[in-house]
């Protein structure tokens, strides 16, 4: 049997290996801490239960659901985005439904990629930005993430010759993983840029209200009112704490809208009706609880950035995400993978590798605020432990 080639580079997989160590320390008695993994321990808000759960008696929720079956979150999450960010979005050409936005930004690149062309992808970024590129069986142009550039890219260091060939370009702020931001003047430098090199621009935007400035992160499309060159894709995951339930959405230029649309037609129907009323519900309820989960991980953020300031690891104070992004201290420099699988063996507190997110991102390691308090704290004295017996 013969596996095909476009799979090869989806078989090293950094936090495959991070999750075997987890479950050998977990077999050698350690009382596992996970910070690895950006998934929120908050609970689902009880409205969009209760939506969820009277739905499941009703058996027109029980059958295939088709594009028109979408039309209520469609047009929940056109006035949602309006609401918020301004601009008109047409809920029949403008929005698409999708089963988590991973799944959207993974199939973006078959709908707009032939094979060879470059997808122009963060450095470092998402792991399944670049999954979704080598399935198209398309090339990777990594834009390096530099501390000093705050996180954003050169694109004048795009060399024209992958210019040429250059189809995409993905986006994400607030970032995942260094937890940087972007402004709107950036923005339009990026649709601009994406503009006069024919680029499809999408944004991979699940942090939008997960900042801790007061106000969303700005949207792309506020720099592409026209929706001239743009796709963003939002998830309930974040803000409606719904990662389990994989519900998610893209708002922006029809053409691109529609070619998605005919690939998900060919690899999957629609999310579940009733988890559909649950994200409406979500979206048009009362707003208190994505206040509460932003305050919840701003108090988190400050907890653990003052334990590590504590032990001396002076990491910077994030303004958006769920996320810290430390520079490794030395000799670990250089070692993120190798630091992170002997820090789970030795205390088992679990943390994400940087080089797991791009060769950018070696020397870093990402700490996920998905506990309370105490619990980051008490992580953050085993990990100076581990420090003191190897620094």
């Amino acid at each position: 049997m013969q596996i095909a080639q476009r799979m090869r580079p989806l078989q090293a997989n950094v936090f495959a290996d991070m999750d075997r160590a987890k479950a050998a320390a977990r077999a050698a008695g350690k009382s596992i801490v996970d910070l690895s993994l950006g998934s929120s321990d908050l609970p689902t808000p009880p409205h969009v239960l209760a939506a969820i759960a009277a739905a499941l008696p009703d058996p027109s929720t029980h059958g295939y659901c088709l594009f028109s079956g979408t039309q209520g979150l469609r047009e929940a999450a056109a006035r949602w985005y309006t609401d918020k960010f301004g601009g008109a979005v047409d809920p029949e050409t403008e929005v698409l439904l999708l089963i988590g936005s991973q799944e959207g930004t993974a199939h973006l690149p078959l709908a707009i990629l032939n094979p060879g062309d470059f997808a122009l992808l963060m450095d470092p970024g998402y792991p399944s930005h670049a999954g979704g590129v080598y399935l198209a069986n398309g090339q990777i142009y990594p834009m390096p993430l530099h501390a000093e550039d705050g996180f954003l890219p050169r694109f004048a260091d795009i060399p024209a010759a992958v210019l040429e060939q250059s189809r995409l370009m993905v986006l994400s702020y607030p970032h995942n993983p260094t937890t940087a931001t972007a402004s709107l003047e950036f923005w339009q430098t990026a649709v601009a840029f994406c503009r006069r090199h024919n680029l499809v621009l999408a944004h991979d935007f699940p942090y939008a209200d997960l900042t801790f400035t007061g106000q969303p992160a700005i949207s792309a499309l506020q720099a592409d009112p026209q929706k001239t060159c743009t796709v963003e894709f939002f998830s309930m995951s974040k803000s409606y704490n719904m990662g389990g339930f994989r519900v998610g959405y893209a708002i922006g230029n029809a053409e691109i809208i529609a070619a998605l649309r005919q690939v998900k037609a060919n690899v999957d129907f629609n999310q579940y009706p009733g988890i559909q009323r649950g994200a409406i519900a979500a979206l048009t309820g009362p707003q208190d609880t994505v206040h509460h989960v932003i305050d919840t991980f701003r108090q988190r953020r400050d907890a653990a950035v003052q334990a590590l300031h504590r032990i001396g690891w002076t990491v910077p104070v994030p303004a958006a995400t769920m996320y810290i992004w430390a520079q490794l201290p030395e000799p670990w420099s250089g070692r993120s993978k190798e630091f992170c699988l002997d820090l789970v063996k030795e205390t088992g507190v679990a943390l994400a590798p940087g080089i797991g997110f791009g060769k950018a991102g070696e020397g870093y390691v990402r700490l996920a605020l998905v506990h309370p308090p105490e619990v980051l704290e008490r992580g953050i004295a085993s990990l100076a432990d581990f420090l003191r017996r190897t620094v």
